[in-house]
């Protein structure tokens, strides 16, 4: 995987005060650099070019974050839910897969990184103290991968020992990167989870198209494992086309040979999902993918998906595969409803207390 290197840095006249950005300029020699008064004054010229997410994506904008970085999963409440928490340290990615939801929840194309690192830390430390009885499971993957511009930013060097010194906190970094180097020799004490997304190959190669292959993830999963790291594993989103049965059951038995089930925290699946304005973009701006193409319907939450039967259908046959591969593995459904991880999974579907009390318990920490 090549490493992210942006044509030109962007930094708010705020950020020059934070130590992550005259740390990012040092890593970055030679790039052009130029100080702006608030983002939102660049809009105009990104959006301006003939495609703004390309464009934007090879300029680097260093802010400060304003609000929360803290806050619940948005999943639904018709959903069943596992208790989740992100922080947001970065906005936008450079990985370039096709299906991706921020080309069209996002409304500033360009890669921003956020440099107060210790108003987050001291959020989540504030947040913690206030219910010391729970462990928070806290992911930094929603806006941005959370690895892939960390040997830039080095957050994973404040983040991992920060979480080891949290008596009811654990991160989970959620990559399609091979970005890992940060991570050997810290002191994570347990309290770091490192996850990677996967897909068949042919998903990989054909809409994932600078993120690391699926050999450069599981051997960067594999050595995470030898550093006492637990890893999680997330199938999504799993898309449906000729030939997925095979495809995917290969994939799971390469997987599992690859990285050691007993160090495996949870394995996810989730279909995929779709905005209405994303499928749009993904055929302007991916006229070569096929997944536009697939049979969808509008969910209760807006967003399109496959229909119903086919999602059960792709959850069970990966479970099956699962199973024989990794047995103890613990395996969930994201974003999905109670009566669909019941036909699915072939078991009641876990009130929301329940599933965390479970997942708490695998990453239980000292």
């Amino acid at each position: 995987m090549v490493p992210y290197q942006p044509e030109r840095i962007w930094i708010q006249k705020q950020s020059w005060d934070d130590p992550l950005t005259r740390s990012v300029v040092e890593k970055l020699p030679g790039i052009p650099v130029r100080t702006i008064r608030d983002v939102d004054e660049l809009l105009p010229e990104l959006n301006s070019t003939s495609d703004p997410h390309t464009t934007g994506k090879r300029t680097l904008i260093l802010a400060r974050h304003l609000g929360r970085f803290m806050k619940e999963c948005p999943g639904s409440g018709a959903e069943v839910c596992c208790n989740y928490f992100v922080i947001n340290y970065a906005s936008n990615c450079h990985l370039e897969c096709s299906y991706c939801v921020l080309q069209s929840y996002l409304n500033n194309p360009a890669l921003v990184v956020f440099t107060n690192a210790e108003q987050l830390m001291a959020e989540v430390r504030e947040k913690l103290e206030r219910s010391p009885e729970r462990l928070f499971r806290i992911g930094t993957g929603e806006t941005s991968d959370s690895l892939a511009l960390d040997g830039i930013t080095g957050y994973s060097l404040l983040l991992v020992p920060f979480f080891a010194s949290l008596a009811n906190g654990v991160l989970e970094l959620k990559t399609k990167s091979d970005q890992i180097s940060n991570l050997q020799g810290l002191d994570h004490g347990g309290h770091t989870v490192v996850s990677w997304s996967v897909n068949s190959r042919r998903i990989c190669g054909s809409d994932e198209l600078k993120s690391a292959s699926l050999d450069e993830r599981l051997a960067a999963a594999r050595q995470c494992q030898e550093w006492g790291y637990k890893v999680g594993l997330h199938f999504d989103p799993l898309i449906h086309y000729e030939g997925w049965e095979s495809d995917y059951e290969q994939a799971v038995k390469e997987i599992f040979a690859a990285v050691d089930p007993n160090g495996i925290a949870w394995v996810s699946l989730g279909a995929l999902r779709f905005t209405p304005h994303l499928r749009e973009f993904v055929r302007k701006r991916f006229p070569k993918s096929k997944i536009p193409y697939g049979e969808f319907v509008p969910g209760h939450h807006g967003k399109l998906r496959y229909l119903r039967f086919i999602r059960e259908e792709m959850y069970s046959r990966m479970r099956s595969w699962i199973r024989r591969s990794a047995p103890q593995a613990f395996v969930y459904l994201c974003m999905e409803s109670r009566a669909v991880w019941e036909k699915s999974l072939g078991c009641a579907a876990p009130e929301t207390a329940r599933l965390s009390s479970r997942m708490d318990g695998i990453v239980q920490v000292k």
